[in-house]
């Protein structure tokens, strides 16, 4: 948790090195901030999630290619499943029933980012990333424990 969190702040403090790019922004325009604060919050969330996510298959593996690649495909799989052309391939395919391809498309961390994008923070994407991330957290402390008693 403690090399979660460390990384987690890295990220968000390169994050807020990208705020002056906003001042620029808002010295140019007139932007909606409360849009621009809200896609600052998703992207957080989110690199949070994939951070998350790449704990748990570094426990999985000594390798830090094969952690890399295996985050990567995870990752990539989460930004897929809510990706409009990949969601309407499963519509097209025969065995996928619509309810499935909605549950699958509820999996992807780009459905729920669009609202950040649109500046709506709703409580159901925020439980969203939050479980992503205390699920793979988690998945991290059980891998851990289970490599130290064997």
């Amino acid at each position: 948790v403690g090399k979660f969190l460390a990384s987690w702040i890295f990220l968000g403090l390169t994050l807020l090195l990208t705020f002056p790019i906003v001042f620029t922004v808002n010295f140019l325009g007139s932007p909606d901030n409360g849009v621009v604060l809200a896609a600052y919050v998703g992207s957080f969330l989110m690199a949070g999630s994939f951070l998350a996510v790449t704990c748990a298959t570094s426990a999985l593996t000594r390798s830090q290619v094969v952690s890399f690649i295996i985050s990567v495909v995870i990752c990539f799989a989460l930004v897929l499943a809510g990706f409009e052309p990949a969601v309407e391939f499963m519509r097209s395919v025969a065995q996928f029933g619509d309810r499935l391809v909605d549950i699958i498309a509820s999996f992807s961390v780009m459905t729920h980012f669009m609202n950040f994008q649109k500046g709506v923070l709703e409580i159901a994407d925020l439980v969203f990333f939050g479980s992503v991330i205390v699920f793979a957290l988690f998945s991290t402390a059980v891998i851990i424990r289970n490599l130290r008693t064997n």
